[in-house]
């Protein structure tokens, strides 16, 4: 018996042309092995309206195809139940995406889709939504209010607000209780992953897993303007976990309170909420396409990436410099004051 398929497009999501996608879905899709049906969402939630429907009905996958916010909207819809979750990455920075190093070339995404390898994985929570890929607070959840008010997607315009607003944002105190005990952190973000990116191959949690039934909670401390390009440059190359400025731990629920009620966001979408945020984990909650060729050993750096890592090496360069130049005004300073004194 052939399965039925829901393929949800958002015509809006990310900034590729996607008309040619539903021509390839026909083209590409085996049809020995599927019956599908497409829709274009109309407004912010439809997803969710769809996809509710299509497990109601017992379709046996719905397809996403979007970024992370539509991705969203179709999983929280069918969680814990027998309709799984496939994927067609054309968001901004598709972050689960790349964390399941699902192709990023459409018609190579399809055909994950004909293969059909579907796992059960984990999922979370946070303040009553869910979360597939990351959730936080702090800067991070700053910078996803600034980029969904951008008017235009894509990494440079995520950049330019980081690179805007960045030196400007001051850090929170947060009180922070695990299964462990209650902890206070003056944080610049907390993130909560249960995937290990944000998109783009930015790594916030280089050893996260969604299939370990914990969550990977990272804790960047404040730091400086002259710090900034290495920490960047870690989360590119996966060694951010390293870093002296971020603190990591593993659990399964977590409460955080902060001073005042604030910015969350969940796989990117912002949201205002209380002074009391509330974190959970759900194991094996969704079931989800997966791409059963995938290979992490063969990954290479995508072009985003290595522009990054010579803007980065190129401030590092000039951070010497200015390093340099700070220490001999300082030892002119102490000349100046010595003869000022006699």
């Amino acid at each position: 018996m052939k399965k039925r398929v829901v393929f949800i497009m958002n015509p809006i999501s990310g900034v590729a042309s996607k008309t040619g996608i539903p021509m390839l879905i026909d083209k590409t899709l085996d049809k020995d092995k599927f019956d599908y049906k497409l829709y274009l969402t109309e407004y912010a939630g439809h997803a969710s309206v769809i996809s509710t429907e299509a497990k109601n009905n017992g379709v046996d996958i719905v397809v996403a195809v979007g970024g992370d916010g539509t991705i969203n909207e179709v999983a929280r819809a069918i969680v814990h139940s027998d309709t799984a979750l496939g994927i067609i990455p054309c968001g901004s920075g598709n972050g689960l995406a790349r964390h399941l190093l699902l192709p990023m070339n459409f018609k190579k995404s399809i055909e994950v889709i004909n293969k059909c390898e579907i796992r059960d994985l984990d999922y979370g929570i946070i303040n009553d939504y869910p979360f597939f890929c990351t959730c936080g607070m702090g800067f991070d959840a700053f910078v996803s209010k600034k980029f969904a008010e951008a008017g235009k997607r894509g990494p440079i315009t995520y950049v330019e607000n980081i690179l805007r607003e960045g030196l400007s944002y001051q850090p929170e105190t947060y009180e922070i209780e695990d299964e462990t005990g209650t902890y206070r952190y003056k944080a610049f973000l907390i993130s909560c992953a249960n995937a290990s990116q944000y998109g783009n191959n930015a790594y916030i949690a280089p050893q996260a897993s969604m299939s370990d039934g914990w969550m990977d909670i990272i804790i960047m401390e404040p730091f400086d303007l002259l710090e900034a390009p290495q920490i960047s440059i870690d989360m590119f190359n996966k060694t951010l976990d390293k870093s002296s400025k971020i603190k990591t731990f593993k659990c399964k629920q977590l409460h955080i309170h902060r001073s005042k009620e604030g910015l969350i966001h969940y796989d990117g979408d912002p949201v205002v909420t209380g002074k009391d945020i509330d974190i959970v984990l759900k194991e094996k909650g969704i079931k989800i396409i997966v791409n059963s060729d995938a290979d992490k050993r063969t990954r290479q750096p995508n072009a985003l990436q290595n522009a990054a890592a010579h803007l980065f090496n190129e401030f590092n360069s000039m951070r010497d410099s200015i390093n340099k130049r700070g220490q001999h005004i300082q030892a002119l300073s102490r000349v100046l004051q010595r003869k000022l004194n006699l």
